[in-house]
């Protein structure tokens, strides 16, 4: 098989059957196939696309590039969440707590941040001695000690993916939804998951910038599962704005604590509980059970300490560390560096979720580099969010760095004139976002 001869069928807008697919995959993956014809492909794909067909077939080629994580001897339904990144999301450390209290197991293979969106393993490492190093053999143990586990991608999952993606970066091939679905579902499938729930989200701080693109990213997905045999629950979320209050590892993590004693922002919330029951819902727990009453028991487990206590477990399971009154002791100490105030009454019509995440990034709490070292108690605390009346001289918001900065002046100056872009105040009531946009299964 010639990879010249796929490129330019791929140009012409050619369908790829299963033995091309497997050849370009199997090139890419031994580094048979040079990188400049890979990127040739991935630019072909861009602009001609691929159908369904062709999309699961590459996604199962690359889910099969590595090791296939074995969870079978792990007994019940094992569903994963994805989230396709956003600016202030800190779902996964409440989620799993929520959803392992009903006795669901939960192994959650996770990555970290690149840019401005925040990664869930940078967010647990903020506790001090959690790893997120955990041996595929050690799975059954961690589950049957705590009911879930958390641990990073390895190198020898999916590597194919791993590969594509650096080369996608550089060539401006990112935003194609058959590779970005491939991308994700190809992680998902090698996991080991029996199902799979993803947060799409939509709107300035996330990869897909409106919902006519992330509805077709959640249809691709749920097609993928379908020909892979598992079952895939899509929730399309807003990231217009950030999700909660706090954006940053430790600040994040705080705020995480706030929502598991049943406290904190209602927007969260939501978010949570929305994902919760919709993994409970490819489970036989949650099966013909309407999803109202799923969210309504799984605020309960908020409500009565049941997650704050499985929590818990899962931050000694890993080596992390508590205090007396159980919650996590962090590596570092947010410090406040400057409040900016409100200049005029008003409703907030803008808090933009990519202006944010920006400024987040530029004092330390984000990498633009891989190498990048993550200063955990660097981030931006909201004080008013779209839609809420404010007065002149009220707190707008406050810029973090942690005890050592890892940034200087002009990187902080840089963050502040970022925020007050992203804000607006109009005179006007302003209507708030929704968080969920919509529901999409199969």
């Amino acid at each position: 098989m010639n990879m010249l001869e796929l490129i330019e069928k791929k140009r012409d807008g050619g369908v790829l059957n299963k033995d091309e697919i497997d050849f370009f995959v199997h090139g890419v993956t031994d580094r048979s196939i040079p990188d400049y014809q890979i990127s040739a492909f991935l630019m072909a794909v861009l602009w001609k696309g691929m159908d369904d067909e062709e999309t699961a077939e590459l996604t199962m080629a690359m889910s099969r590039s590595g090791k296939i994580c074995d969870l079978s001897n792990i007994p019940g339904t094992k569903v994963d969440k994805h989230s396709t990144g956003g600016v202030g999301d800190k779902v996964t450390p409440i989620l799993l707590p929520v959803v392992a209290s009903f006795g669901i197991p939960c192994v959650k293979l996770s990555g970290r941040g690149l840019g401005f969106t925040g990664g869930t393993i940078d967010k647990f490492e903020s506790i001090k001695g959690f790893s997120t190093s955990v041996d595929p053999s050690s799975f059954k143990d961690r589950i049957e000690e705590c009911g879930m586990l958390l641990g990073g991608q390895t190198a020898d999952l999916a590597p194919c993916d791993k590969y594509l993606y650096a080369l996608r970066d550089v060539t401006g091939t990112v935003p194609s939804i058959p590779l970005i679905a491939s991308s994700i579902m190809s992680k998902k499938i090698a996991g080991g998951a029996d199902a799979i729930v993803l947060d799409i989200t939509c709107g300035s701080g996330a990869f897909m910038k409106d919902e006519a693109s992330a509805g077709e990213l959640a249809r691709r997905m749920i097609s993928i599962g379908k020909l892979a045999g598992r079952p895939v629950s899509c929730v399309m979320t807003s990231m217009q704005q950030p999700l909660g209050e706090m954006v940053g590892n430790v600040l994040e993590m705080q705020e995480v604590l706030q929502i598991l004693r049943g406290e904190g922002r209602e927007d969260v919330k939501k978010v949570v509980l929305t994902m919760a029951a919709e993994m409970l819902h490819l489970t036989p727990y949650g099966r013909g059970l309407e999803r109202e009453e799923l969210m309504e028991r799984c605020r309960e487990k908020l409500n009565n300490g049941e997650a704050w206590d499985k929590f818990g477990e899962l931050v000694l399971s890993q080596g992390g560390m508590l205090q007396s009154d159980g919650s996590p002791v962090f590596v570092d100490q947010p410090f406040d560096v400057m409040t900016v105030y409100a200049e005029k009454d008003g409703y907030i019509a803008s808090c933009d979720a990519l202006s944010v995440g920006e400024a987040s990034c530029l004092l330390g709490a984000g990498r633009m580099e891989k190498e990048d070292k993550i200063d955990m108690g660097a981030g931006i605390r909201l004080y008013k969010k779209i839609g809420e009346k404010v007065k002149r001289g009220e707190e707008l918001f406050t810029l973090y760095t942690g005890s050592d900065p890892q940034v200087g002046d002009d990187r902080i100056d840089e963050a502040l004139f970022k925020m007050q872009d992203a804000y607006e105040i109009a005179s006007d009531p302003v209507e708030p976002p929704k968080e969920i946009l919509s529901i999409i299964s199969p």
